[in-house]
């Protein structure tokens, strides 16, 4: 980042850094998603990824996923996929390509990530006229480290604007407290209210990009994105990074039992 692009990431909680990914990356990406699905068979049993009422959370296919590559299904079109989760850059070796370039180390560190460790990867589709919204949340509910450390790395793999579902966020709302966290509870998933205060006032801001840019997003950001209702498609790679020195905190619904996090090497 250059200095501009520091400052406003400080005070926004977020910022866009055009251009990122080239387009080869972004088709190597698109194309090996495709061949994924391609080869995914989803038998009787689908599950649906909603952030509505967060029913996939009862799923163990979905519990059991933060060491895996799986498939989770639109909630309004059950025969449309949602996303890919959640372990891509570890298990898949054109997704580990991608997500662990020299520039992604340096960006890392840069923004203050000392031991940074890639946690979780998902490919989103938002299909044209199915894609589903995706409410108002902030990273750290539910990817918690004490100190607060997760950030999260978005990938434009298509033009993203407010006609296909780009993302939304309040600026500077990450200066505020954790309002949620959501975690295991024995076999259950339960939510915790931690701070009831209301989001701020501040009007939600689009973040209209081109494809190939990258938006960093701090952990405790609220954003969301809206459903795409356009006839075109607004792909996305997001990966999730912490910080080593910080404690992962045991009863976050992600656990790798078998697949020990990685950082950038």
């Amino acid at each position: 980042m250059n200095a501009a692009q520091r400052a406003s990431y400080d005070r926004d909680g977020f910022v866009v850094l055009p251009d990122f990914l080239s387009g080869t990356d972004c088709d190597a990406l698109q194309s090996r998603a495709a061949e994924l699905v391609s080869g995914f068979d989803p038998g009787p049993t689908r599950t649906i990824f909603s952030t509505r009422d967060q029913g996939h959370a009862r799923d163990r296919y979905f519990l059991e996923s933060g060491g895996a590559v799986r498939f989770f299904f639109e909630e309004a079109a059950p025969e449309a996929l949602n996303k890919i989760g959640h372990a891509l850059h570890d298990l898949d070796p054109v997704f580990d390509r991608v997500s662990r370039q020299p520039r992604l180390a340096a960006l890392a560190r840069e923004i203050g990530l000392a031991r940074p460790l890639l946690l979780q990867s998902m490919y989103i589709f938002k299909s044209p006229g199915i894609g589903g919204e995706v409410g108002w949340h902030q990273d750290a509910t539910y990817l918690h480290t004490t100190p607060v450390t997760v950030t999260g790395f978005w990938f434009a793999l298509d033009d993203a604007d407010r006609e296909n579902g780009c993302l939304l966020a309040l600026p500077g709302a990450h200066r505020g407290p954790l309002r949620r966290r959501f975690r295991r509870a024995g076999e259950a998933m339960v939510t915790d209210e931690l701070n009831a205060t209301p989001w701020p006032t501040v009007g939600p801001v689009p973040i209209e990009v081109r494809r190939g840019s990258l938006v960093v997003l701090h952990g405790l950001l609220p954003h969301a994105s809206s459903a795409n209702r356009s006839s075109r498609p607004r792909h996305a790679y997001t990966l999730h990074l912490i910080d080593g020195r910080a404690s992962y905190d045991a009863d976050n619904w992600l656990q790798r039992p078998d697949l020990p996090l990685r950082g950038f090497a």
